[in-house]
């Protein structure tokens, strides 16, 4: 995702600030369906953010470039490499709620940012400066404590911070707009969780009762609509602006997961969550620098 403009609007503020604090309180929703399996979880957030993330375009009259899309092989090919990593995405971040390991997916998008510094270097030629580089040392100096001290290795952080940062870095070669990507994305993937759905037929969860009936088709609307929030937000604010919001989720997942669940940190992770919010503070002061001269 891209800034169009070198100013920060209040309404792209709102709109961004907005959806990072519903991603933040997301694991409260999901805390709701832990008792059905990740993988229906996922095909249901499918399903219903098809309507969602229609309506939206229908009434900003950007279904042509949808059209276009869906008649574009390369683009259609290009668009199911970024469902897949999505939903890669989708499936361990609920799975991970679903077992009590909220932590682990804060942690994931804690250093998801770090990541897309370095894959840029490594992909894309990009040259980190100083700064960034000690950032990006401090991070996998925490990740490596986790590996070697840690009661559990962090494969659930790793998995979400490799399958976002990949969308992230695919997303960018999408060439079509947000709000668009979103709905050919979903459905892309509305075809196997359909097929998923109709197999698991009478024992999914979704007949079972009217509560879980709800709330099944309310992951719709948890999942498009902030990332649709987000998309027009990000028009609207320059870069280094999206780079500090961006933390607000993690923590809010954070908090959400040692107060509301109760979740306990490991003695690794207390070393190595600081390790990561040092490593934050010295890849964000630059960009407030930046901000401020600007």
């Amino acid at each position: 995702m891209t800034s169009q403009t070198n100013t920060d609007s209040p309404r792209g503020l709102a709109f961004a600030v907005t959806a990072y604090f519903l991603w933040g309180f997301l694991p409260l929703y999901l805390k709701l369906v832990d008792h059905i399996p990740a993988i229906e979880v996922v095909a249901h957030r499918v399903i219903w953010s098809v309507p969602v993330a229609g309506l939206v375009l229908i009434l900003l009259r950007r279904t042509k470039d949808l059209r276009e899309a869906l008649l574009n092989p390369r683009m259609l090919l290009m668009a199911c490499v970024t469902a897949a990593l999505i939903s890669v995405n989708w499936g361990i971040y609920v799975w991970a709620i679903s077992v009590d390991r909220t932590v682990d997916a804060a942690l994931g998008y804690y250093i998801n940012p770090l990541f897309s510094v370095a894959m840029g270097a490594v992909l894309l030629g990009e040259r980190p400066n100083r700064t960034q580089l000690v950032a990006i040392a401090l991070a996998a100096f925490a990740v490596l404590i986790i590996f070697v001290a840690a009661p559990r290795p962090p494969w659930i952080p790793i998995s979400l911070m490799v399958s976002w940062g990949f969308y992230a870095y695919f997303k960018k070669s999408l060439p079509i707009g947000p709000n668009q990507g979103f709905m050919l994305e979903v459905l892309i993937l509305s075809i196997p969780s359909l097929g998923y759905l109709i197999w698991l037929g009478p024992e999914g969860n979704f007949m079972s009762n009217t509560n879980d009936m709800w709330l099944l088709m309310g992951c719709g609307l948890v999942t498009a609509v902030p990332l649709l929030i987000y998309a027009n937000g990000a028009k609207l604010l320059r870069l280094s602006t999206i780079a500090i919001l961006q933390y607000i989720a993690p923590t809010m997942i954070f908090l959400v997961a040692v107060f509301a669940f109760g979740e306990e940190v490991d003695p690794a992770r207390q070393v190595a969550f600081p390790l990561i919010w040092a490593a934050l503070v010295i890849y964000s002061v630059p960009l407030i620098r930046q901000m401020r001269q600007t």
